[in-house]
């Protein structure tokens, strides 16, 4: 299973699906993560106070999260986890050191 990460650090889950400027791709089929690419991406968010749903730039992000069947963000609009769950994409709202991630359980 693949999964993708939002960090700004390679650490931590530590940024919001809207904000994130890059997609740590892991392989999860083991006990253990490991590292497959880091995907660069414009932002989701423009910066707009109504957060009105941008299905443009929403595909945009989607693109890089092709093939995951997970992605960890500290937060995430509804609409914008409604569309990655109807990708097969499941949204994983957790906050903390990518390593504790507990696949079994999140």
């Amino acid at each position: 299973m693949k999964i993708a990460i939002a960090t700004t650090d390679g650490l931590t889950v530590n940024e919001h699906f809207g904000k994130a400027k890059k997609f740590f791709i892991y392989d999860a089929t083991s006990e253990k993560l490991d590292l497959l690419t880091e995907r660069e991406v414009e932002p989701y968010a423009t910066g707009q106070k109504d957060h009105t749903f941008d299905k443009v730039r929403f595909q945009e992000v989607a693109k890089v999260l092709e093939g995951c069947e997970k992605v960890f963000i500290t937060k995430i609009g509804d609409e914008p986890a409604a569309a990655l769950k109807a990708m097969g994409i499941e949204p994983v709202v957790y906050e903390g050191a990518i390593k504790d991630i507990d696949l079994c359980r999140e």
